[in-house]
This record gives structure tokens, C-alpha cells and sequence, in this order.
């Protein structure tokens, strides 16, 4: 992403938060004439110990210096989690931000993550890259969502697949909710690979594709591993309920295994063995 882009993605980011946040959870008053939901910028300056106009600067995107002990302060007057600092940090610092400019993505697993998702058996899991091209899963992700091998390697993209696909659109009871858990990892990468074009690309074309994932994504809501309980009603199996856990795998590939986990006490499981039992005998 360049400087322009970089800037207006921490603008936004810094103005949603302060939004979110009541200023009675604060301890400042809640008055009777706030025009706009949220706290003001003098009183994010005043909560950082900040000048209100070099965080009007900040918050407006002007290409100012900062420092780590400057950020720290904001963050904590904005409540920021760890996840939504990180963030923070790579948008305002722009550390090493020509790195990735260059670098091809691997786009296969290794063995062991294969045999890995295989002995996964009644558990759908996706691997994905940092642009969230779906680079490997398991049989019974295919069963449950889509079947991946009918897809074009290029249109594989799991955000891409969940703003198109109807099928993906009916099977999630709660489709925001299962659609922000992606978006929320999603920005970690967006906000951590700035020498990355792709991703100033893929937005623009998300964006004129569907006016929804606009919306969703300027929530900028940031998360590594979002708490997601999701329940979905599928065409043959009918409800099932899975915990969703996203775990990164270490080394240098950047692939992020998503794993949905039959919930305890549920028939979800049980469901998954026998369709899928049946779809191998047939």
C-alpha cells in the first residue's frame, strides 16, 4: 500500500475506534450537545496526553512523525487490544514497508500439513495465504461449504467466496457473523504487508462487487484469532454448530489454518460422519 493509502487506512481506523468508545467508560461527561457518536478528538488528545492538534493531524491523515511511546498512549486512550495495536503500530511506523513487494506466494502446503488436515477428519479446515487464497482443505470442508476443485485456482479466495457465493450466503445463520471473523484477520495482514499493491487492488474490487463488504470492513474491526461460535443450516445435513479456531502456521509461508470444531453436546459431529460415510459409498 503507498503513503496515501497507508494514511487514509489509519485515519479511518483511529476515527472508527474513537466512535466506539462512550465517553462514560472514560469517566468524562456525556453532555447534551455530541453532534457524532463517541468521543471527540480533544478529549482522545487529553485521555493521551497529546496536543488536540497534533492528533487532529494524526487522525487526518497527514504524514507526521510519531513514536512508539506517542502510539502507546493513544492506544490505551483509544482501548485498543493487542491485536488492534499491532495494527496501529504497522500503519503509523511504515516499518520495512518495501519487503513484500517483489515476493511470489507460495501457493502449496507441505506434506505434513496435508496429513495434518486428513486426520482432521470431522473437523472442515481451510489453510489460506495472507491474501486468503484457499490453498488447501480437508473433505469435509468440501462437504460443508464448497467443493474447492470445481473452483479456478484464481477465484479461490475465501473473502471473495463469501461476498459471491449464495451458497456460502445461505448456509451461515448469522452471515455478518461469520463474514467478520475473516475480515477481522483479514486486516492484520492488510495492515502488516503495506509494500503488498495487491491488497489496495483486491479492495477496490471487493468494494464495486459488493457494497456489503464496504460496509463491513470499515467497522476495522482486528483480530489474530476472533472467538467465533457459528451456526449453519445445510442443505443435506440441516443445523450444525461449529467453534471456529484460527491458528497461524509458523515458518515462512504465512498460512493460516481455519478449523471449525464440532461443538460438544451437539449433533453436528455425528451428522458429518454419517453424510460423509454416505457420499464415499456412493
Amino acid at each position: 500500500m503507498n503513503s496515501k493509502t497507508r494514511l487514509e487506512a489509519l485515519s479511518k481506523f483511529l476515527k472508527s475506534k474513537r466512535a466506539n468508545i462512550q465517553p462514560q467508560t472514560v469517566g468524562l461527561p456525556t453532555g447534551t450537545r455530541r453532534r457524532t457518536p463517541g468521543l471527540r478528538r480533544e478529549e482522545v488528545a487529553q485521555l493521551a496526553g497529546v496536543s488536540t492538534t497534533w492528533y487532529t493531524w494524526l487522525e487526518q491523515g497527514r504524514d507526521i512523525k510519531v513514536s512508539s511511546s506517542v502510539l502507546d498512549s493513544i492506544a490505551s486512550a483509544l482501548q485498543l487490544n493487542n491485536d488492534e495495536r499491532k495494527y496501529l503500530y504497522d500503519l503509523a511506523l511504515e516499518v520495512n514497508p518495501n519487503v513484500y513487494k517483489q515476493e511470489v506466494l507460495q501457493t502449496k502446503i507441505s506434506p505434513s500439513l496435508e496429513k495434518i488436515l486428513t486426520e482432521l477428519k470431522y473437523c472442515p479446515s481451510l489453510i489460506t495465504d495472507r491474501h486468503f487464497q484457499i490453498v488447501g482443505w480437508n473433505p469435509a470442508a468440501a462437504y460443508v461449504f464448497l467443493d474447492f476443485e470445481q473452483i479456478p485456482i484464481e477465484e479461490r479466495n475465501l473473502i471473495r467466496l463469501v461476498f459471491t457465493r449464495k451458497e456460502l450466503r445461505s448456509l451461515a445463520v448469522n452471515w455478518e457473523h461469520f463474514v467478520k471473523g475473516f475480515l477481522s484477520i483479514f486486516r492484520v495482514y492488510y495492515g502488516q504487508y503495506m509494500g503488498d499493491e495487491w491488497y489496495t487492488q483486491f479492495l477496490e474490487e471487493m468494494t464495486n462487487l459488493n457494497p456489503e463488504f464496504e460496509s463491513l470492513w470499515q467497522e476495522n474491526q482486528v483480530s489474530m484469532a476472533p472467538e467465533v461460535l457459528i451456526e449453519f443450516r445445510h442443505s443435506k445435513a440441516g443445523k450444525m454448530l461449529f467453534n471456529l479456531s484460527s491458528l497461524q502456521v509458523h515458518g515462512n509461508t504465512d498460512f493460516w489454518c481455519s478449523i471449525y470444531t464440532p461443538v460438544e453436546g451437539s449433533s453436528t459431529e455425528e451428522k458429518l460422519k454419517r453424510r460423509m460415510n454416505k457420499s464415499e459409498k456412493n
